[in-house]
């Protein structure tokens, strides 16, 4: 699973689009400011989306200490500024494409899968997400213990994987019946939970504990 590091301080325009990255199955984190983006860089995400109006640093000066202590790592630049200037500059500083204000949170998600498939599809990597002991590999979608393959049902693996996007994060019954099921489902919140005991039969050491009248939280690494 690809991780993005999204910086942007407007609250409602961050919420908007990392809504629309996470519906394409990436795990996404938010900042809200520079510093705290900074001290985040060696976490090593996929992708950087990066606006360069912050309440605390510049945005340049941020994406210059991106890509000097990890320049492999391909970052979108977003201004609202003089968009012909910000362009070059971000170019200039390594950026490696730019979104001019206002945008349409899709082309935002088009461009960032192009990237996304030119630096790490083109390399072989494949998405896969650890939760230990188990690998879910998204492209295949099937989880892996080891050599050994699970036999694991769709939904199964969709839940598994929608725990692992929203790790230590309590995730209401509604919750994951709208993302396994979709939204217009018309049956009952013990589909939610016969699906995750039948998760946790399948996947023993997957730690997900009950959070009475509310749902589930998968905890862990």
């Amino acid at each position: 699973m690809y991780k993005i590091f999204l910086v942007e301080d407007e609250q409602n325009l961050n919420q908007i689009v990392a809504s629309y990255l996470e519906k394409e199955g990436w795990a996404v984190q938010s900042f809200y400011d520079g510093v705290s983006a900074i001290q985040a860089i060696a976490s090593r995400p996929h992708l950087w989306i990066l606006d360069i109006m912050l309440p605390d640093i510049d945005g340049y000066q941020l994406l210059r200490t991106i890509k000097e202590e990890t320049p492999s790592v391909p970052v979108i630049f977003i201004s609202a500024r003089d968009a012909d200037l910000d362009r070059i500059i971000g170019l200039e500083l390594g950026s490696d494409d730019y979104l001019a204000k206002p945008f349409l949170p899709r082309e935002l998600v088009i461009r960032t899968h192009r990237i996304l498939e030119r630096v790490y599809r083109m390399a072989g990597e494949k998405p896969t997400v650890s939760l230990n002991p188990y690998i879910l590999d998204e492209e295949k979608r099937v989880v892996l213990n080891g050599e050994e393959q699970i036999e694991i049902t769709s939904k199964e693996f969709d839940l598994a994987a929608f725990f692992a996007r929203h790790r230590g994060q309590a995730l209401s019954r509604e919750q994951i019946i709208n993302h396994v099921w979709g939204e217009d489902y018309v049956g009952t919140d013990r589909s939610v939970d016969d699906l995750v005991r039948r998760l946790r039969k399948k996947l023993p050491e997957l730690r997900v504990e009950t959070i009475y009248g509310f749902g589930y939280r998968m905890t862990g690494k």
